[in-house]
């Protein structure tokens, strides 16, 4: 039995490269685990490269945003002496995990989940078809948590269904086989730091969205930065208010002001008497908190040797955590273990 029992809950979280980071990226996940997760946890934190597979891509830009966005974790402030960081096909156990979680799990779970549903039909309205990994991508992520005895997954509203999935093909793979794997559950960050596109304040600032002028990347330029924010969409009216109803954009101005300062984005609301005014508190709120970790960046990027050094050191530990009980979880199926 490979149920874990050390003192300290196990978390792991994971970042696609399917583009550049952003501040949506750094406020809804990335704070998290550089102030909270790595302290309060064992903490594994993965760049996901194998999920960026299952859409149409260019493989060297897979590759430079694997790199990038590991250098960007590093530059937020994880530290790999207190958490793991480290690639995902860098560790053969997900791939190796991912085809039992396959035979687990049933073709119905799989259409079931929306993001597939969702890119599946503006897929077929266009006349073209998904990937088949983009169906069964859901199963290599129950791979990716259930392989390290994971307690809590912190993601956001549109990935619980996924750790859900995860809890379900543990428990159905435990009753079967044997109890092989820790159920594990999710944890939701906090509203606040929920980020909207600036341009269109209905929608999650994503990375990989065609439409960039909304999004502010990690790497963009200050001014850049300073030109997006300025140009953010707002809503009818003079008055500043935190309404996330009635006036999503200025609502959406306020979070990230309140994420950026540790406010309440009720009470900065009193604080404005013009659209423009918060306009330029959120762009000079996020510049600041954004430079340390620019030039983290740079530092890194001029010492390559340091971040591959940390990627290989957790590899190396991620798969002495995985290899047991992905090996457990091959003999409790029933496959012949190799002479």
């Amino acid at each position: 039995m490979t149920q874990t029992t050390t003192a300290r809950r196990r978390i792991f979280s994971g970042i696609k490269p399917s583009g550049h980071l952003t501040l949506g990226n750094y406020l809804g996940a990335v704070r998290r685990w550089v102030q909270e997760d790595q302290y309060n946890a064992d903490a594994l934190f993965c760049v996901v490269d194998l999920h960026a597979l299952t859409v149409e891509h260019d493989p060297a830009r897979v590759r430079r945003l694997t790199r990038q966005a590991a250098t960007l974790l590093l530059a937020a402030g994880l530290d790999p002496e207190r958490c793991t960081l480290f690639v995902q096909s860098h560790v053969d156990e997900h791939a190796r995990l991912s085809y039992l979680m396959e035979c687990t799990a049933t073709d119905g779970e799989m259409r079931r989940m929306i993001q597939y549903k969702e890119k599946a039909a503006r897929e077929r309205s266009s006349g073209t078809s998904v990937r088949l990994s983009l169906l069964t991508y859901p199963a290599l992520m129950a791979a990716d948590i259930l392989a390290y005895g994971t307690h809590e997954v912190p993601v956001g509203d549109d990935q619980t269904q996924h750790v859900e999935l995860a809890r379900d093909l543990a428990q159905r793979f435990n009753q079967r086989y044997g109890p092989v794997f820790t159920v594990p559950r999710a944890t939701n960050p906090r509203v606040s730091a929920r980020v909207m596109d600036l341009q269109d304040p209905t929608s999650k600032m994503g990375k990989s969205h065609a439409e960039t002028a909304g999004i502010v990347y990690l790497l963009d330029e200050p001014e850049a930065v300073r030109k997006k924010i300025m140009r953010a969409v707002t809503d009818s009216g003079t008055e500043v208010r935190y309404d996330r109803t009635a006036q999503p954009g200025v609502a959406n101005l306020l979070d990230v002001l309140a994420s950026c300062t540790d406010g309440k984005p009720e009470v900065l609301a009193g604080e404005f008497t013009s659209y423009g005014a918060l306009k330029k508190a959120t762009a000079e709120a996020v510049l600041e908190l954004l430079r340390p970790v620019r030039a983290r960046h740079a530092e890194l990027c001029a010492d390559p040797s340091y971040v591959e050094g940390v990627l290989r050191t957790g590899a190396e530990r991620a798969r002495g955590l995985a290899r047991p009980r992905v090996d457990e979880a091959y003999a409790a199926i029933g496959l012949l273990p190799p002479a």
